[in-house]
């Protein structure tokens, strides 16, 4: 049997491929093989069926651990990014008492500061582009002041902003993990899928990068 992949004649894409995450949820499905593989349980015996009922009973709690632990690390997630918009609104003080800083740069940190809050995984990824583009402002009017960098305080609050983004990447990864195990275990049959589809269970979207910051990651920096 010949090489399904050869590296030596390989059919090249000459222009790269770029990829997108796809914001599309899919719902857990099963078919009538499903319910008569359960009746058959029954048939054969009560033990088989007891058996199986608890499974599903411990793939339902399963279930519910998992969501929590998306909540969780979606908490996560937003905690950062509220760190990260106190420390980007001390640092537009900052720069404010020494040069005229854009006035929307305050309003729009002054809406997260306010409640302009995340509820929804999409929102998130929403504001969290949008907090990166005030982080781009910042740094833009840094880079125009140069004597600016040297301010203590101002130094400071970059570098916590830096380390505050890491952090972010670090959380947006452990959700994404989470995310990855939830999609994975209400597709695996039988038992799994088979209580994910009678609770209506689909896919869930992971944390996709916005458009801005992808073409942005294609720029020349050097």
């Amino acid at each position: 049997m010949a090489n399904q992949l050869d590296e030596l004649n390989p059919e090249v894409r000459e222009e790269g491929l770029d990829t997108n995450v796809i914001a599309k949820k899919i719902p857990a499905e099963v078919g009538f093989g499903s319910k008569l593989f359960e009746i058959l349980l029954w048939v054969c015996g009560i033990i088989p069926g007891v058996v199986f009922l608890f499974m599903k009973i411990n793939a339902q709690k399963h279930f519910d651990q998992l969501q929590q632990k998306i909540q969780r690390n979606a908490s996560q997630i937003d905690n950062y990014l509220e760190q990260r918009v106190m420390v980007l609104q001390n640092c537009a003080r900052l720069l404010d008492k020494a040069i005229d800083l854009d006035k929307s740069t305050f309003e729009n940190i002054a809406n997260f500061r306010s409640g302009g809050g995340v509820d929804a995984d999409a929102a998130r990824n929403e504001v969290g582009g949008q907090i990166e583009n005030i982080s781009r402002d910042i740094n833009v009017a840094v880079e125009n002041y140069p004597e600016l960098a040297a301010h203590r305080e101002i130094a400071d609050a970059m570098q916590q902003n830096m380390y505050l983004q890491r952090e972010i990447t670090a959380a947006r990864e452990l959700y994404n993990d989470t995310i990855n195990e939830w999609n994975r275990d209400i597709f695996a049959w039988p038992t799994k899928k088979i209580v994910a589809a009678k609770n209506g269970y689909t896919t869930r979207i992971p944390f996709a990068a916005s458009k801005e910051v992808k073409e942005k990651a294609k720029g020349v920096f050097f």
